[in-house]
């Protein structure tokens, strides 16, 4: 029987172990079900020692008795403070490293003596060898050091045959790194490296962080050097929070109450953060990233059409804006099948498997084939178009998952929304595949822009669950589409180009409902149409003279078809209407 040698991604957030067993890689459980151990080591009041998830709730109460981010002082001459001494970042690094043996150890019931452990493809020599040492301190033989980026690689590629040319896009809490690896009949081969050792996740939190410092100065006059350190400690644990947060939602809330007593008053946190708003605070770092793409690829001495994939690794891949700048910039719809947390760990274990001479087969990973999305007025192609494609959940995502957007209602009181469900990748809805629809009515009769948070949630049986919310009130419409992702296999996508109703604009395609509900839509299209003409008659006052005739001429289009009894053309002369009114407003 070969030796057991575990797989060890020791990260600057977190770190994970894996190893191979009969053939398959086992990412091993820390606690409650996480496989994520925090890098974090912290001591107690009464002097015992911290690991994980137990120093990370300790963090906010007592920072001074916490560690973080370790990773980002390997191999310097440094002492870090810990209660009332002082450690080498080697030995609190082997502290985690200890910790991850002793779980691979309780889940084996045998003692564990090697491991690969995984580095930033650009550590530097001295950084590699405080690496080595950590681990020989925690009690581990290190059989090999290996690059992050080559363990993604055989993560993704454990079985690959012939040869592909990978960009592997690595951006964790502390650091970033972007390789150009070259796969050929088993061999991985880091081609070029380019990154930062000091960009990552937690300067995504400090953005959020500097945005709540700035609330609190303005709302109740208090400034950061007034903040103690667990009130400091505690808005970083919310930033954290809300960034995660925003990766599958348009917007999350900051809350702490009782954050400190201020000038005789307590104050409470509560902040809403949109994510767009977050992804113009991080896109300086976005912009980073995406310049050592190119300075990776020139090193490798490839042009972007050589490239075959982008592979995803690390937890702050999954903030949405990195992979929809990868796709515009490269071409390539990057991959996130494997957990981006625990790819790394899964190549060591692969890795370890391959020295100690096991045979590894493929990663088996659940990923949706399709994409799925909803249809929104917005521009396509430079221009306002109402039924350009949203995509909420892509192709090749691992699954269970979810996601939500938040869209906007287009006319004052619009009590209305249609919401299209779709399956397929063209940017153009009406060139996809319809799966679902339904009605939400009755909204709040308020100004255009009332926001609807759609969400779109995909289980392991492809049973498709879509909901869609109204923000201000918490009215919530749902539908469910079994077999989502079998069900369309083998039809032909022409079958979809029927024209269809309008998501979010409020607009029913009548000819696809019944005739029991026919008067009930068309006294809805009615009152829409009306709030519009209302809108575009407050427009004429500063259109230009062009403009204001060709609004005139519509309104009395518009109100004409109002007046014929039975006539089925209001909702083409609303949107007539609709484009040129965003027109003007645009």
């Amino acid at each position: 029987m070969s030796e057991t040698i575990i797989g060890i991604d020791l990260g600057t957030t977190n770190s994970e172990v894996a190893l191979v067993r009969n053939g398959q890689v086992e990412i091993l459980e820390i606690q409650n079900g996480s496989k994520l151990l925090p890098s974090v080591v912290g001591l107690a009041d009464d002097g015992a020692l911290l690991v994980g998830e137990a120093a990370l709730n300790q963090y906010a109460l007592r920072p001074e008795n916490t560690i973080k981010s370790i990773k980002r002082r390997m191999g310097e001459e440094a002492q870090v403070e810990l209660g009332s001494r002082s450690y080498t970042p080697q030995e609190i690094s082997a502290i985690i490293l200890k910790r991850l043996k002793e779980v691979a150890e309780k889940h084996l019931g045998e003692p564990v003596e090697k491991a690969v452990i995984t580095v930033p493809a650009y550590f530097s020599d001295v950084q590699r060898q405080a690496t080595r040492d950590a681990g020989e301190i925690a009690g581990l033989q290190v059989a090999r050091i290996i690059n992050e980026p080559t363990a993604a690689a055989l993560a993704y590629e454990s079985n690959h045959k012939g040869e592909k040319q990978i960009m592997v896009f690595d951006l964790g809490g502390g650091t970033f790194d972007v390789s150009i690896v070259r796969l050929e009949e088993g061999v991985v081969e880091v081609l070029a490296s380019h990154g930062d050792n000091h960009l990552g996740g937690d300067d995504f939190d400090q953005k959020i962080i500097d945005h709540v410092q700035e609330h609190l100065a303005e709302k109740h006059d208090l400034q950061a050097s007034d903040l103690s350190s667990q009130a400091k400690a505690r808005i970083r644990r919310a930033a954290e929070q809300a960034k995660i947060t925003l990766s599958d939602n348009p917007f999350a809330t900051l809350e702490e109450e009782y954050l400190l007593e201020w000038k005789g008053q307590v104050i409470h946190l509560s902040l809403e953060l949109e994510r767009h708003s977050y992804e113009e605070m991080i896109q300086g770092f976005i912009d980073k990233t995406l310049e050592a793409a190119h300075i990776a690829l020139d090193g490798a001495g490839l042009s972007v059409s050589a490239l075959d994939e982008i592979l995803l690794v690390g937890g702050a891949t999954r903030t949405p804006l990195i992979s929809t700048r990868l796709e515009n910039e490269l071409g390539l719809q990057p991959r996130s099948e494997v957990d981006p947390d625990l790819c790394v760990s899964t190549g060591a274990a692969i890795q370890g498997a391959i020295i100690s001479g096991q045979q590894v087969s493929s990663v088996l990973v659940d990923v949706t084939p399709y994409t799925f999305g909803t249809s929104a007025l917005t521009e396509l192609d430079g221009e306002l178009y109402p039924f350009t494609f949203i995509p909420l959940i892509r192709k090749n995502s691992a699954i269970p998952i979810s996601k939500s957007e938040a869209f906007y209602t287009a006319f004052d009181n619009q009590e209305c929304v249609e919401v299209m469900v779709y399956q397929g990748e063209d940017r153009d809805a009406l060139n996809n595949t319809k799966i679902g629809s339904f009605h939400m009515e009755e909204l709040s009769k308020v100004p255009q822009g009332n926001e609807i948070i759609a969400t779109f949630s995909l289980d392991i049986d492809g049973i498709l669950q879509v909901s869609a919310k109204e923000k201000k009130t918490g009215k919530e419409v749902s539908i469910t589409i079994d077999n989502a992702i079998a069900q369309f296999e083998g039809q032909q996508m022409e079958e979809a180009k029927a024209r269809i109703g309008q998501l979010f604009e409020g607009e029913v395609d009548a000819e696809q409902d019944t005739e029991e509900e026919g008067s009930k839509i068309r006294q809805r299209e009615e009152t829409q149409a009306r709030a519009l003409i209302e809108k575009a008659q407050r427009l004429m006052e500063s259109a230009g003279e062009e403009d204001r005739e060709d609004l005139v001429d519509m309104v009395e289009q518009l109100n004409d078809t109002l007046a014929k009894e039975g006539d089925g053309e209001i909702q083409s002369a609303t949107e007539q209407l609709a484009d040129l009114i965003f027109y003007l407003e645009s």
